[in-house]
């Protein structure tokens, strides 16, 4: 027995330090938190000063059990789990549960897995901090209490499903996409004329090319074509040339955030996958803690990367600075995230080499130099107008750190209507003339922000100051379970522009054809995230508010910093929240998020698109008893917000009869679990290829006999008077009876084909009694 016992939070990590420290130390994980408050009355005694009431997970009594036993035989107990404040908490529940005094245990903290860091740390210790560990607790508490008093209200006044939730951060998350999406479904597109014009000349080997000029854009179709009509005939010549010199700087290097954002740009990583990778590389002791928001760098790094810089690429590749974060909160003791050895530049973590390079580039680029360009700005005069046209290009003169990295931007920071025209020009000299090819008109329209990715919205909460490089991917991965918001595509919309071009003195014009662009992975907030989001800013505006939300941070970065008392924070938030609650519980009424389309033309009844149990859906007629109500659920890519009168009309023409098949009528529709085809008293799943609106007898038929010959081949018995199949699946042999699966024992799969219907009802009793049995093997339920 070694002894000391240090305890990390993954296996993976305490492998690796095990090999550095040697057989004094004995390295165990306790695989993350140990503990968590308990479920019954919110696991916090609000009388007393918010006092937590915590529990050992279930799933980890077993992990305690071995850490207690190790801690008794070791003759020091060390803790060196992560370095924020989750790890610091994670230190204090251990001292709690293996019955160490906190003031006294050795708390070790390193920021990568190197052998000089984690010797270091060990020559350093200190004990646990609780201010960082108070500010861990007053953030879990007042989330579970932002969580615990406001979803049982929403399942009560939504009566949509129970697994609604609300979150402090989650909600205002799920905000910021509802309305990003409003505004750009509210945006007035409106139209302008670009004009360009191209030009010949002579580049340096005296061959012919054509460049590109830009004049002022035209407000209307007339302004356009009227400026067109006054070039005719004209001369043109150059006025006037610039040639200014011009720099690119690097950026910082990453945080956990930056990373998150450029990993989603460059990769087309979620911000989960990308957290999961960098935990990955971390623990194998590739890169330094993934988890800050500070952008410096140690000077054992600078140096490293100076002299991987000056080797590769030379000195004058070479320029040192140090970055300073705008977050005023940000951890400067800490690292931003870079690789722990520069000379390191292929590692072998499965689909972790892509990420480690986007990390070792753009740490090596921060330090490398600037950019040097030269801008050339031409100006070239039209002799029968006042106008002038401009023509704009850049000469890289030194590469600097555009030779590793060049940063990426997100849709919303390209301009579409300024697309750059910096390229390569011919020489050019003052009072040139040139011969022009053509002049032209170009119809635009403007275009609203584009909706959020995963990388944009870490960005734009990074911005507000809400949530923290923890608290990002569960926040994403959290809208989406709820079902608050989808990632999807969307395809891009053809429209219609106008040009008029001059050529030889003559004025055509053309109607082309514009593809706004199809939009991949981003976020689009479903009808249930809206409706929820209106409730909650209806009542509870305090809690939605970018700036109190952001305040919340703060206090807790002041608790951290022992400037602030975490439960006269939590008391000062509880009181008028609380009153919020009790207010909505009582006086709210039911939402359903309503809104009033119209009129059915033939019977005059009143049509609205509403949420429903199952999800959005429109509905003609009211659910009085004498009058009989007629519902449909929405299309995938329909909402409520946006749905007319026409389009739900169309969605009540299901159930649709497609026609006669062995005599008996075919009908489509959509149900709970889908669109599906009925005929004969059985149903039959219909895949997303295949519109329920528009699918045809013809199309049907060999569906259904496809599904029948399926269900035949997987038959092996049924007891019909039971309604209870015996079934092959992908595992093995199953029972199923109505919509639920139950296993064969192994030693009965042998012999299906005799079971009784005794012995299966038997099997069912048993797998009721003992539901742990058997779950790996059972399939999914199936419709």
């Amino acid at each position: 027995m070694a002894k000391n016992l240090l305890i990390v939070e993954s296996p993976a990590k305490a492998k690796t330090i095990e090999k550095i420290l040697g057989s004094d130390f004995e390295v165990k994980s306790c695989y993350g938190h140990i503990r968590d408050l308990a479920k019954d009355a919110m696991g916090i005694d609000i009388t007393k000063g918010f006092k937590p009431k915590y529990i050992v997970s279930e799933d980890k009594e077993k992990v305690v059990k071995e850490l207690k036993q190790l801690a008794k035989k070791s003759e020091e107990v060390w803790l060196a789990t992560d370095e924020d404040r989750e790890g610091e908490a994670i230190s204090w529940h251990l001292c709690e549960v293996l019955g160490l005094d906190p003031a006294t245990t050795k708390r070790i903290v390193f920021h990568e897995i190197t052998k000089p860091a984690i010797q270091s740390a060990v020559l350093k210790p200190r004990t646990v901090n609780m201010n960082l560990v108070n500010a861990q607790q007053a953030r879990r508490i007042l989330d579970r209490i932002v969580g615990f008093e406001i979803s049982p209200i929403l399942w009560r006044k939504m009566s949509m499903r129970n697994n609604l939730s609300a979150g402090r951060v989650q909600s205002v998350a799920v905000r910021l996409i509802v309305e990003r999406e409003r505004a750009i479904n509210g945006f007035a597109s409106t139209a302008s004329f670009k004009i360009e014009g191209f030009f010949k000349a002579k580049d340096i080997n005296g061959k012919q090319v054509v460049f590109k000029t830009e004049g002022s854009k035209k407000n209307t179709h007339t302004d356009a074509e009227s400026f067109l009509e006054g070039c005719k005939g004209a001369q043109y010549n150059v006025i006037d040339i610039q040639k200014k010199p011009a720099k690119k700087t690097p950026a910082a290097p990453f945080t956990t955030s930056t990373l998150q954002q450029e990993a989603s740009r460059k990769l087309g990583y979620g911000v989960s996958k990308t957290m999961l990778l960098a935990q990955k590389l971390y623990e194998a002791g590739h890169i330094t803690y993934m988890r800050t928001d500070s952008v410096s760098l140690s000077e054992t790094a600078l140096t490293d990367i100076s002299r991987q810089i000056t080797e590769s690429y030379g000195k004058e590749f070479l320029q040192l600075r140090k970055f300073k974060n705008k977050n005023e909160s940000a951890q400067e003791a800490h690292e931003a995230v870079r690789p722990t050895y520069m000379e390191k530049q292929h590692i072998d973590i499965a689909d972790g080499q892509r990420l480690y390079d986007l990390i070792w580039k753009r740490t090596m680029a921060s330090q490398m130099a600037d950019a040097e360009l030269e801008k050339t700005i031409a100006e070239i005069s039209i002799s029968t107008q006042k106008e002038i046209l401009k023509a704009e290009g850049e000469v890289m003169k030194f590469e600097g750190f555009l030779k590793v990295y060049n940063e990426s931007k997100d849709d919303d920071e390209v301009d579409d209507e300024d697309e750059s025209t910096e390229g390569m020009l011919p020489p050019l000299e003052k009072g040139q003339q040139l011969e022009l090819n053509e002049l032209k008109a170009t119809e635009r329209f403007t275009r609203p922000q584009a909706r959020y990715t995963e990388a944009s919205l870490v960005k734009k909460l990074e911005e507000l100051g809400i949530g923290r490089p923890s608290t990002y991917a569960p926040t994403i991965s959290t809208v989406l379970k709820r079902g608050y918001v989808e990632k999807r595509d969307k395809e891009g919309n053809k429209r219609d522009y106008r040009v008029i071009k001059l050529v030889d003195s003559t004025i055509s014009k053309t109607t082309e054809q514009e593809n706004t662009g199809a939009e991949k992975s981003k976020l689009f907030p479903t009808d249930l995230g809206s409706v929820v989001t209106d409730f909650l800013m209806q009542h509870f505006v305090h809690v939605m508010d970018y700036g109190f939300t952001a305040k919340i941070e703060s206090q807790f970065d002041n608790i951290a910093g022992g400037d602030e008392n975490w439960s006269k924070m939590l008391k000062d938030f509880y009181e008028p929240f609380k009153k919020d609650v009790d207010h909505t519980m009582e006086k709210a009424e039911r939402i359903s998020g309503e809104r009033e389309l119209g009129h059915d033309a033939a019977t005059g009844k009143r049509v609205i698109a509403r949420m429903g149990k199952y999800g959005p859906m429109v509905q003609m007629g009211e659910t009085i008893e004498e009058e009989k109500a007629k519902f449909a659920k929405l299309k995938v890519d329909q909402s409520i917000e946006t749905i007319n009168l026409e389009e739900a009309m169309e969605l009540f023409k299901l159930p649709r009869i497609l026609g006669e098949f062995e005599n008996e009528p075919v009908q489509v529709n959509i149900g709970r679990f889908g669109p599906y085809i009925a005929h004969d008293k059985k149903f039959y799943s219909l895949s997303k290829e295949y519109d329920p609106y528009e699918i045809t007898l013809y199309v049907a038929i060999p569906l259904i006999e496809e599904k029948r010959k399926a269900k035949d081949e997987r038959t092996i018995k049924v007891f019909e008077k039971q309604k209870i199949q015996l079934l092959k699946g992908p595992y093995g042999p199953y029972i199923k009876k109505g919509l639920k699966n139950f296993p064969i024992p192994k030693e009965k799969q042998e012999v299906v084909q005799d079971l009784t219907i005794e012995e299966v009802e038997a099997m069912i009793a048993e797998a009721i009694a003992n539901p742990s049995r058997g779950k790996r093997r059972a399939p999914k339920k199936s419709k």
